[in-house]
């Protein structure tokens, strides 16, 4: 048996257009919640790949990340289950496109909506995360990362 500590690796699209956010309005354990365009990383892609990938599955939306705004850790325990999660996001702004052809909102996603800064201070009891306001935040803030920090080895593809 493998007793090893693994966080879940997700990675989050932090989309800002004429001063306001889009985010995602999902069904989780929890309920009804906002989130950032944010998912888990799959076997053979690269943080930068998933985080497209992600965008596409729950806004319908190409995404082409430019810069890593932020590496977050967070911690949660499922009321439901008592299940203890520890998440390690990887959050990135970029390029909005346009909508993906025949694209339809990953199962879950309910709708995309645009908020404000202060709408998502606001709404902190609906966030399925607190990385999402804190991602906001610093993106607000200008953090900014080359993507060349974050590598890819090539061996990761061989998943795929």
């Amino acid at each position: 048996m493998d007793d090893r500590w693994k966080p879940s690796v997700t990675v989050a699209a932090i989309i800002e257009r004429d001063g306001k956010f889009l985010l995602v309005e999902e069904q989780s354990p929890e309920g009804l919640r906002l989130n950032n365009p944010a998912g888990h990383l799959e076997p053979g892609e690269s943080l930068a790949d998933g985080c497209a990938r992600e965008a596409l599955e729950e806004t319908t939306h190409r995404f082409t990340p430019s810069a890593l705004v932020g590496i977050y850790m967070s911690r949660m325990q499922r009321a439901s289950t008592g299940e203890d999660i520890t998440y390690l996001r990887f959050a990135f702004c970029g390029e909005l496109g346009g909508v993906e052809p025949g694209a339809e909102l990953d199962k879950g996603i309910v709708r995309t909506l645009w908020m404000t800064p202060q709408e998502i201070r606001d709404s902190t009891a609906r966030h399925r995360s607190p990385l999402l306001l804190r991602c906001m935040e610093d993106y607000l803030a200008g953090q900014r990362l080359p993507l060349s920090l974050v590598y890819t080895d090539p061996s990761v593809k061989i998943y795929k």
